[in-house]
């Protein structure tokens, strides 16, 4: 272990004096890598992405900016030089080192956010030290943006951020496309705080570190001037916050849900933009409990590379999940939550003592974020039953948004093939083939609801083929499954629990009972009515985000042509939870669950 390694997993994030040795910690490794690269270009890696080697450099040496311009603020300007002297070149058509023209639909216009916001936050010191030519060569390379199209979603904060910047800078920018960026963006409300993300199946974490953050940003810098749009803002991340800390466990571990993930600890940099625009969404104590958890957190995880660099990778280094943008330096992208350091040492937010997680509810069905949220008694486990969801054009799509539930203590997988099951690694969906080959599991859902007490899906993974799944959460990690088919073909149906990590030969498999026990919790596949078999298959390795090696409970039928109904009970408990398997009846329009002392009915109407 590095000394480096060593320093940020004693860092409680607290003070900010550690947020600061935080980002100097993680920054430091950075260094060598300006001194040997091209002026404005690092080469972090070799691994491709759907732009090219040019951008990806650029990326990487515009990314660490999001927390190098907060840190700016303090006062050490000891690297300044060196990434002015790359603004410069990479600016300056003239200059062999020359980031280019924009194209549409351009990476280089993301990486325009974070040089726009260095800018705001440090026109003393970065913009006022350029010439006249210089900064006439930045305004020309940013201000580009305004002359192309791109993607309609959170692109359009890009040049939201582009054009404040240069109003503030005192050059020309575009009165007109601002507005009419600002008006987009606010077409995406759906209320209580939520937007999606250009498209009306996407509620991800680009709601927090890309919507929100950057309205705070706005909010900051231009109140005075546009003070009715930013009260609307400011209003709404404080609706926001009082749901999206349900996207956290106790121990700081947040949902593993959407695309993007290798940018981890942005996960908490909402919180980190709610104290620079100083909005008190939730109690300073509250607000410090759910950023220092998650950084800690995130700290004890294995996200460096051997030479101390941020992996592309969620809990350790992986690009089979990753998507096809994320490039050697792209999780740097995680510094967004560095914005603390630009808030002044006075605020009251650095002097208040974080406070443990606060949820209200510990079961919450909340549509406008298209989820079901479910924690257990010590709020140790988050469980998010999600409805609706989906995303265009990117890879592990079903994986990433459409299984039954996502899990802070179990995570997900995606598939490394979809020809044999345990290559697909099928966890916590209802995997079909026609052959025991080629399987399919639910993408976006064709109708789907969300009531009090369960989840609905309607759904269809051939046209001759038509499934309702009814998921209803319970008690103690447990939940419900009723699959009801309809099926033109035969099929093979794989009904799959929670991955856990491969370790001793700690499986049960005994009627339709199939039980793993591994040391970060229980899994279990329980057959209820429809199944034949139960089983536990070891997954194709690094296929889980959580766990390189696991292991899937899971129960399997074959259907004939016809209409079918299949039940299934699947849980996962902690190693401190005791495990207690839920007594399930299977009556004609209902089912009786009993849980200890509780008894419950759940009825339903069946398809015909």
């Amino acid at each position: 272990m590095t000394t480096i390694l060593k320093r940020l997993r004693k860092n409680t994030f607290s003070s900010k004096k550690e947020v600061s040795q935080g980002f100097s910690d993680l920054f430091a490794p950075l260094k060598p890598f300006f001194e040997k690269d091209r002026l404005g270009h690092l080469k972090l890696g070799s691994h491709g992405t759907v732009y090219n080697e040019e951008t990806r450099e650029v990326e990487a040496f515009m990314r660490p900016l999001w927390g190098y311009a907060p840190y700016l603020t303090q006062g050490d300007s000891s690297f300044l030089n060196t990434f002015l002297a790359g603004i410069i070149a990479g600016t300056d058509p003239k200059h062999p080192d020359y980031w280019g023209e924009v194209q549409d639909f351009d990476q280089l216009i993301v990486e325009m956010a974070s040089l726009s916001t260095t800018l705001l936050l440090n026109k003393e010191k970065v913009w006022d030290l350029l010439s006249k030519e210089q900064q006439q060569n930045l305004h020309a390379w940013l201000i580009q943006v305004n002359d192309h199209t791109i993607p309609r979603n959170n692109w359009h904060f890009f040049r939201i951020l582009v054009n404040v910047a240069m109003k503030k800078m005192q050059m020309s920018y575009s009165e007109e496309i601002l507005q009419a960026d600002l008006d987009l963006m606010d077409s995406f409300y759906v209320g209580k705080g939520w937007y999606f993300d250009g498209q009306e199946t996407q509620f991800d974490y680009y709601i927090s570190f890309a919507i929100h953050y950057y309205s705070l940003v706005y909010c900051r810098f231009m109140e005075e001037e546009d003070s009715e749009r930013t009260t609307v803002m400011k209003q709404r991340a404080i609706e926001f916050a009082q749901t999206f800390k349900y996207w956290f466990d106790a121990s700081g571990e947040a949902l593993p849900f959407g695309r993007s993930l290798t940018y981890r600890f942005a996960q908490c940099s909402f919180f980190s933009a709610l104290v620079f625009a100083d909005v008190e969404a939730l109690p300073w104590s509250e607000i410090k409990g759910l950023f220092s958890r998650n950084m800690q957190n995130w700290m004890q995880q294995e996200i460096l590379t051997t030479d101390d660099l941020l992996s592309v990778g969620y809990h350790y280094q992986n690009l089979v999940f990753a998507e096809g943008y994320n490039a050697p330096g792209s999780p740097y992208w995680s510094f967004k939550s560095f914005l603390l350091l630009a808030v002044p040492e006075d605020h009251p937010y650095w002097q208040a003592e974080a406070t443990p997680l606060n949820i209200e509810k510990r079961q919450l069905s909340l549509p406008e974020s298209k989820n079901y949220y479910l924690f257990n008694e010590d709020l140790t486990h988050l469980q998010a039953f999600p409805a609706g969801q989906f995303v265009n054009q990117q890879n592990h799509a079903s994986g990433k948004y459409s299984k039954f539930v996502y899990s802070t203590r179990f995570g997900f997988s995606v598939p490394k093939s979809n020809y044999l099951y345990y290559e697909g690694a099928f966890d916590s969906c209802l995997a079909l083939s026609e052959d025991d080959h080629y399987f399919r599991t639910k993408g976006l859902d064709t109708a789907y609801e969300f009531l009090e007490d369960r989840i609905i899906h309607q759904w269809q993974p051939w046209q001759d083929v038509e499934i309702k799944s009814t998921i209803i959460p319970l008690n103690a990690g447990w939940h419900l499954r009723v699959h009801e088919i309809q099926n033109q073909r035969e099929l093979f149906v794989y009904d799959g629990g929670f991955s856990v990590p491969k370790e001793k030969n700690n499986e049960q498999v005994e009627n339709l009972i199939a039980c793993y026990e591994s040391s970060i919790g229980t899994s279990h596949a329980i057959g209820i009515k429809g199944y034949q078999e139960a089983e536990i298959v070891r997954t194709e390795p690094n296929t889980n985000l959580f766990y390189p090696l696991t292991v899937l409970p899971y129960v399997k039928a074959k259907l004939s042509v016809g209409n079918h109904q299949l039940v299934s009970l699947v849980g996962g408990q902690l190693p401190h939870e005791k495990v207690e398997i839920p007594e399930v009846c299977v009556k004609e329009n209902s089912i009786v669950v009993e849980q200890g002392q509780t008894e419950m009915e759940i009825r339903y109407t069946q398809n015909n």
